[in-house]
Order: structure tokens, then C-alpha cells, then sequence
């Protein structure tokens, strides 16, 4: 069993930064896929990125360039760093793991881009 708990979305202009904050109750060991999803209003869910190995993290091309997971071990944490956001980066951002053939998911956190 996982618990993943989602922080560090909000409101934020064209242009700006969020970091996401991503939780687990366990250790990351075996952890994998993980990393983060979001769906906007009237869409379906869609991978953002995602650590499939601790050497390989799959990308959107939407956010390429722009967006950069990274996993903190010691602290059971993964982040979403989030640059230049635009108004099509507004959703709610899911945090995803699996383990054991099982997947779990966080509440989700809004982050809304907008003048």
C-alpha cells in the first residue's frame, strides 16, 4: 500500500514557476513507473512525466524543455519543476506510482495559469 500526497500547486502568471511536491508514505525502492499526470477541464488524463527507471524519465512533448522531474530517495519525494508555464498547462496535477503490479494516485492539485 501507497499513499501519495501532492503539494505546491496555486495560481501563478504566463510565464511562471511552480514546483510540485509529490510525497510517498514508503520508500521509493521499486517505485517505478512514477511521476505525475494531469487533466484539464472537459480532457482526459495525460501523462505529463514519468520515471520509468532511475536512469529513464519519459516527457510530454508539451512540456519538454520546459517542465523536470526529479526524485529525492532519502526523502520519499518527487518533484515536478515547472517553467515558463502557459494558460494550456492549467489542470490538475495527479502524482502516479506503482508497485507490484498495483497503481496508486494522490488527490491531485490544481495549478491554474492565468493574467
Amino acid at each position: 500500500q501507497v499513499q501519495l500526497v501532492e503539494s505546491g500547486g496555486g495560481l501563478v502568471q504566463p510565464g511562471g514557476s511552480l514546483r510540485l511536491s509529490c510525497a510517498a508514505s514508503r520508500s521509493l525502492f521499486r517505485l517505478y513507473p512514477m511521476g505525475w499526470y494531469r487533466q484539464a477541464p472537459g480532457k482526459a488524463r495525460e501523462m505529463v512525466a514519468v520515471l520509468t527507471s532511475s536512469v529513464s524519465t519519459n516527457y510530454a512533448d508539451s512540456v519538454k524543455g520546459r517542465f523536470t522531474l526529479s526524485r529525492d530517495n532519502a526523502a520519499n519525494t518527487v518533484y515536478l519543476q515547472m517553467n515558463s508555464l502557459n494558460p494550456e498547462d492549467t489542470a490538475v496535477y495527479y502524482c502516479y506510482a506503482k508497485l507490484n503490479m498495483r497503481e496508486y494516485w494522490g488527490q491531485g492539485t490544481q495549478v491554474t495559469v492565468s493574467s
